[in-house]
């Protein structure tokens, strides 16, 4: 085994996701766990520069990182929600959770360890940004505009169930 920089890169993106990963399921606070969020977000976007999939970085930096976390930070300061501290568990849960873990790394490792994909690709590199959108506006044109539909019916639906609620609270007061 070589160590390359691309090697290094990857060591420490991959570290900076798993470890925001953790922190997101062990911070208390909302703003910290969407920090969190977003820097396994950008970490994963670094992951896919390393593969020379710049589109789906840039894509996960404007979509994931960008518009997600701010949908999630408004959908939470927007709602009301109780602020009741939960007991913290105990040792035996935080026990089994690391052995848990253990075996999922475990098994993960004996899946990958012997996987043969074949012949790499030589025009992998070449153009994948063109490949992406002709492949996109060509064969999958009908998948992406019901996509857009879905996503413009669940936005409507959004504003109606939010105008009626706060009809609700108007009367309420």
């Amino acid at each position: 085994m070589t160590f390359s920089g691309e090697f290094l890169a990857f060591i420490s993106l991959a570290l900076v996701a798993i470890v925001g990963g953790v922190l997101l399921l062990n911070l208390t606070k909302v703003v910290h766990m969407v920090l969190a969020l977003v820097f396994t977000f950008v970490s994963i976007a670094g992951i896919f520069i390393l593969l020379s999939a710049e589109f789906l970085a840039a894509v996960q930096i404007l979509i994931y990182s960008g518009a997600i976390t701010i949908i999630m930070l408004f959908g939470i300061m927007l709602t009301r929600h109780n602020d009741t501290n939960e007991p913290k568990t105990g040792r035996l849960r935080k026990l089994l959770l690391f052995l848990g873990i253990l075996g999922f790394a475990f098994a993960f490792y004996i899946g990958i360890y012997n996987l043969d994909f074949g012949e790499a690709s030589t025009t992998l590199h070449e153009n994948n940004t063109e490949q992406i959108g002709i492949a996109l506006y060509s064969k999958y044109i009908i998948p992406f505009e019901l996509t857009s539909v879905l996503l413009l019916a669940a936005l409507i639906g959004a504003i109606v169930l939010s105008k009626n609620d706060q009809e609700k609270e108007a009367k309420k007061e």
